[in-house]
């Protein structure tokens, strides 16, 4: 798995009244590097999309798009920005837009969307193709395609001895496909007769990135080769066809002697919109990539941030790859005897559901309490342990913890009771948060018990419970930061659809409540974790920071694990976060329960540099899966 880290010094280009041809936006750029094979540390050059004020004393009125060309010495600075490609032909006079830049031999190939048309037209949308030798003057134009197409680019080499390209067709008379096509020589590629032949065989040529018919795809940046095949990055377009885009970024690995077919795929998008510059713009909530770099092991994507800006992210292209590979290796392994707590029908009160597990690690055991539902779906807590974290050596008869107060539903028959904890140990006590359900407003609630009376089950010493947070706003997934910072402790929560944080001065909850929701992770639309997020286990100390584990549900409602690092000495900063999900049901007993597919894990143990993830499954039964610390980390900081 990996992260993904946008440059810090987003946006890098963004539109400058300095330069009227660009006067309102500057983006979907695409780079290349300049000398014979363009070396790591070669001068870059990028191509990009300018868009110029409205043109008052011209008809039509309109905004014109060309191309804009700057380079960089060190790859952070771009300078020497002046117009590359302008509309001077029958083909583009109306606009020249989305650069995808190729060196090949001695020549730079631009390829480009060529407007031909106002008002415009999908017969007068398609690509264009302009060649250069340094990047600064265009020696020829062509049109390349007869009809509509955009996003081409050449592939860095050639394949079989022939030159080849990828291509999106009929991109504005959806649906659209990202389609692979070859040349013989260059002149080949601006014949009509050559793609008026191909395109009778468009099915052929066609690369099934496409999830749902409703979806839109576009090619992305210029291919580029790995050991494992060609990697093409590529715009995936959710509900596009139904008038509510969510614009995505995803990978794909294609074979290296037939990049028609594809050898692995992300499962979604790994970058979705997020920042400023890509949620507020000209076109609000649009991240499209354009060019990708090779650097070493660093692939730097090249996107537009809300057709307005030019922006940068990076990843590393060896656990990208890996991580789309039909046998990538899983973050989490799970345990051959998955499912390791399961409901008892003899004991009613856990007969319809044992699962979301709090876990420690004390005295040689990793101690379990897990949330039991009855048969009228009230919930209780249930006491389980194990010596090896694997094996259950002991299970408590009855609740080890129940409901108690007004805000518990005391007395309620059903739909009520205490759910999903989370435990620490702070100074040789346990706390326990969990949520507190009275038929009608999730709370947050707090108990605790001394470490030894823990040890030797003495659950009477539970303390009073507490509802810490407002009775009349919903929160749930509370855990407590194990550590005291600055003077204070950390409550992370969950309140609507995002993971919050407070700090209270001290443990003493009679006097301590959650005041405040200081949002520190969202929801990415669009991707595995889009439509809510929640704090998993109490986070993990590690040397790079706090480590959370975190569950995410998607918009049809499958529930994910993954990662956030938090730091050390300022928890409510998010330094990395995982682009991928660590965990998601695919096991039987995590798809089918009381409810479908979800994992949710409510407690971590590390022992001997091993994450014992313990994890409720379907809402059913409790399952535990391991993972090594380091590389969690390293996935996160690379």
């Amino acid at each position: 798995m990996f992260t993904v880290t946008r440059d810090p010094r987003n946006p890098i280009i963004s539109p400058s009244k300095k330069y009227p041809w660009e006067a309102w936006a500057a983006y979907n750029w695409c780079p290349v590097r300049d000398g014979k094979g363009g070396k790591n540390g070669a001068p870059i050059h990028v191509a990009y999309r300018a868009l110029s004020d409205v043109e008052l004393l011209s008809e039509p009125r309109i905004r014109v798009s060309t191309i804009a060309r700057a380079t960089s010495k060190n790859g952070e600075d771009f300078t020497d920005r002046l117009p590359f490609i302008v509309g001077d032909s029958d083909f583009d006079k109306y606009g020249c837009e989305d650069p995808r830049v190729t060196k090949i031999d001695d020549t730079y190939y631009t390829f480009y969307t060529a407007l031909s048309a106002y008002p415009f037209s999908a017969d007068g949308i398609r690509v264009a193709v302009a060649l250069s030798k340094d990047m600064k003057t265009v020696t020829e134009k062509h049109l390349v395609t007869p009809w509509n197409a955009k996003a081409m680019a050449l592939f860095p080499e050639r394949i079989g001895g022939k030159l080849a390209a990828i291509i999106t067709v009929n991109t504005d008379k959806p649906p659209a496909e990202i389609c692979y096509v070859e040349f013989d020589k260059p002149e080949d590629i601006w014949s009509a007769d050559r793609w008026n032949a191909w395109h009778e065989k468009l099915d052929a040529h066609v690369i099934g990135l496409r999830r749902h018919p409703d979806d839109q795809v576009e090619a992305g940046a210029p291919p580029i080769k790995t050991k494992y095949g060609w990697l093409l990055i590529y715009s995936h377009i959710a509900h596009y066809a139904e008038g509510r885009p969510v614009f995505g970024i995803e990978a794909a690995l294609l074979d290296l002697e037939n990049p028609r077919r594809i050898i692995g795929r992300t499962k979604g998008p790994f970058m979705v919109p997020e920042t400023y510059y890509e949620l507020t713009g000209f076109v609000p909530r649009v991240i499209f990539p354009t060019g990708a770099l090779l650097t070493g092991d660093r692939l730097d994507i090249y996107y537009g941030g809300a057709d307005t800006h030019c922006a940068r992210a990076s990843v590393s292209l060896e656990k990208l790859v890996q991580a789309i590979l039909p046998d990538a290796k899983k973050s989490f392994i799970r345990f051959p005897g998955n499912p390791i707590i399961a409901p008892r029908e003899d004991r009613p009160w856990e007969a319809n559901g044992t699962f979301n597990p709090a876990a420690i690690d004390i005295g040689g055991k990793v101690h379990l309490i897990y949330r039991a539902a009855s048969r009228d779906n009230v919930s209780s807590l249930g006491y389980a342990a194990s010596k090896d974290g694997f094996l259950i050596d002991e299970r408590s008869d009855a609740p080890i913890y129940a409901g108690r107060a007004d805000f518990e539903g005391k007395g309620r028959p059903q739909n009520a009771g205490c759910e999903d904890p989370r435990i620490v140990e702070i100074n040789g006590c346990i706390h326990m948060t969990y949520t507190a359900y009275d038929g009608a407003t999730p709370r947050v609630a707090v108990t605790s018990i001394d470490e030894a009376d823990f040890a030797k089950k003495r659950w009477e010493k539970w303390s009073a419970p507490l509802a810490i947070s407002d009775p009349g706003v919903p929160n749930k997934d509370a855990a407590i930061l194990p550590a005291e910072i600055d003077g204070t402790y950390m409550i992370l929560h969950r309140v609507g659809d995002s993971i919050c944080a407070d700090a209270v001065s001290s443990l003493d909850f009679s006097k301590e409540k959650i005041k405040k929701c200081i949002e520190i992770m969202s929801p990415r639309p669009g991707m595995w974790d889009g439509k809510r997020i929640g704090s998993a286990a109490p986070p993990i100390l590690t040397k790079a920071g706090w480590l959370l584990f975190y569950h995410g549900i998607s918009e049809t409602g499958t529930y994910r694990v993954g990662a956030a690092l938090l730091d050390r000495d300022h928890p409510i900063i998010v330094k990395a976060r995982t682009a991928l999900p660590l965990l998601e049901p695919q096991e039987d007993y995590e798809i089918h329960g009381t409810v479908s597919k979800v994992v949710f894990p409510c407690g971590v143990v590390v022992r001997r540099g091993i994450v014992y993830l313990y994890y409720g499954c379907a809402d059913r039964v409790v399952s535990v899966a391991t993972a090594r610390l380091s590389a969690i980390i390293d996935m996160l900081t690379a």
